[in-house]
């Protein structure tokens, strides 16, 4: 019997990179990776570092330190030409037309007039803009922009994709449309890295989630690896029972109201049935549910916890 080989799957690294203006510190040894077909939401507050961690992939500010591989190689030019890149600042020219800036950003990335003009044809039609190809670009609104600027990320039919805050001023149907586009890439094997400040929208698309704070990478992994800790929660609503009616429970760790239910922060050694009974004996059920925590609040304690001393 012949045996098969596992070859791993090229990967997008970002190792230790560290970035100082003068005593400001915009990178601390910040680390991640990003696996071919896999969508990685990049978070943090304004002035974490995020922006700064994708110019330098770009090549568009050198690190002080550390590294930016792909397959395990260093970032070259050439590789470069492979990326599909999104600028938080839209980098399109205000006075230019749609299709021509297209197609010349098109034949930048080394493609011929026929194939430039065939993917500006089809990413136009794909992101709704196709009627707006002969306006300036300073003539459209800014969700239209946004989607001419989505475009010129992907006109190259790029090998990894580098978002700054792609959704940005999108309306409802054009984040569909967007988050179609992004899982496409994915599945076609496309690393994707984006950052965005709308968590819920993060949270139900990516694969995994890197939350950033001062420069510094403070919880990397899927959503779901985020949420496990020490504690969970217990949302109960029983609409008789008193103040204080879960005090003395085992395993309580806090407790408080929530639009006129009852939070329980359990740990490990809590008994839910203990807790269910004695909400029973206070008068009528109308909810008992574990809850887990939503990745803003994942992010909200992340970005809120006190630095090590």
């Amino acid at each position: 019997m012949r045996a098969w080989a596992i070859v791993p799957s090229p990967r997008l690294e970002l190792d230790s990179l560290s970035k100082r203006y003068g005593d400001v510190v915009a990178l601390d040894e910040c680390s991640f990776d990003v696996g071919a077909g896999e969508l990685f939401g990049f978070v943090g507050s304004n002035g974490a570092g995020k922006t700064t961690a994708m110019r330098i992939v770009l090549g568009v500010l050198e690190a002080d330190a550390g590294h930016v591989r792909w397959d395990g190689a260093a970032i070259t030019e050439s590789t470069r030409r492979r990326i599909g890149y999104m600028p938080e600042e839209r980098g399109l020219y205000p006075r230019m037309k749609v299709g021509e800036q297209l197609v010349y950003l098109a034949r930048l990335h080394g493609l011929s007039p026929a194939a430039a003009a065939k993917s500006v044809d089809a990413w136009t039609e794909r992101l709704g803009v196709a009627a707006r190809r002969d306006d300036d670009v300073q003539k459209l609104s800014l969700g239209n922009q946004q989607r001419v600027q989505l475009a010129a990320a992907l006109i190259h039919d790029p090998e990894i994709l580098v978002l700054d805050e792609p959704f940005s001023g999108l309306d409802p149907v054009a984040v569909d449309v967007m988050s179609e586009v992004l899982r496409e890439r994915c599945d076609a094997g496309a690393p994707v890295v984006f950052s965005s400040h709308q968590l819920d929208l993060v949270e139900r698309l990516c694969d995994r989630v890197g939350i950033v704070r001062d420069g510094a990478m403070v919880a990397v992994g899927a959503v779901d690896e985020l949420r496990t800790g020490k504690t969970e929660r217990l949302i109960i609503d029983a609409p008789q029972a008193p103040d204080g009616w879960a005090d003395g429970l085992h395993g309580i760790v806090n407790s408080a109201r929530r639009n006129g239910a009852t939070m329980l922060e359990i740990d490990s050694t809590a008994d839910d049935q203990q807790v269910l009974q004695a909400a029973l004996s206070t008068g009528p059920v109308h909810r008992f549910a574990r809850e887990r925590p939503s990745l803003t609040e994942l992010f909200r304690h992340a970005v809120s916890a006190e630095q090590p001393s």
